[in-house]
């Protein structure tokens, strides 16, 4: 039985990809490799992007996706934590790492399930130092483990053959230098690797995984 006309022009269309944090070395990364496979690219973030968005507020989550529209791929390559040495580390200054990095991706779904395109998909960014702690690292740890339980187990209760995954990176080669200080032995990946990984997940079939590019 063949296709319909409706069937045709769906399976046809240019995908479009909101990549959150489009800016950042990681970003640019996700961009350009999406360019690279004609994907529609929007981006969005604190202060640059074609959209700007406060991940610590669901009412600006909220308007990026009323403003977007018609998005198949969210990618997320942001998310602020906070370091400090955990004798140090408050209640208050710990809240930068829930409330950005894990809340904020963790909005970025249950608000954006409602606007994403049947069969999209949501990539959510975590990091190595859950499973390879590093000094001053606990709060950032945190959400990172957060994040990877989350994306596990929502994925599975996603509508309309929505996927959601996680990637775990390392450090990038490009960031070594500037934090060779706290990643000790540490043995940095291309920035480009990890952009790889995050298309992996972002335009192929799996779901509830977290890629790990160690």
């Amino acid at each position: 039985m063949g296709e319909n006309g409706s069937d045709l022009k769906r399976r046809n269309r240019v995908k479009r990809a909101l990549v959150i944090g489009g800016h950042g070395t990681l970003g640019k990364a996700i961009v350009a490799k999406l360019n690279e496979l004609s994907v529609e690219v929007v981006t969005a973030g604190r202060s640059s992007g074609d959209y700007q968005v406060d991940m610590t507020s669901t009412d600006s989550i909220k308007a990026l996706f009323e403003a977007v529209q018609n998005i198949d791929y969210v990618i997320v390559a942001a998310g602020q934590t906070h370091y400090a040495r955990l004798e140090e580390l408050t209640p208050e200054n710990n809240m930068i790492s829930v409330q950005s990095k894990l809340l904020g991706q963790i909005n970025i779904v249950l608000i954006g399930q409602h606007y994403v395109n049947d069969s999209g998909s949501f990539t959510l960014v975590s990091g190595i130092i859950k499973d390879h702690p590093i000094a001053q690292g606990a709060s950032s740890a945190m959400a990172n483990g957060a994040i990877d339980a989350f994306a596990k187990a929502a994925a599975y209760e996603l509508p309309r053959g929505i996927r959601l995954n996680s990637v775990s990176p390392n450090l990038f080669e490009e960031s070594a230098e500037k934090y060779r200080d706290f990643f000790i032995g540490f043995n940095p990946v291309p920035v480009e690797r990890v952009a790889n990984t995050f298309i992996q997940s972002a335009l192929g079939i799996e779901t509830a995984q977290t890629f790990k590019v160690y």
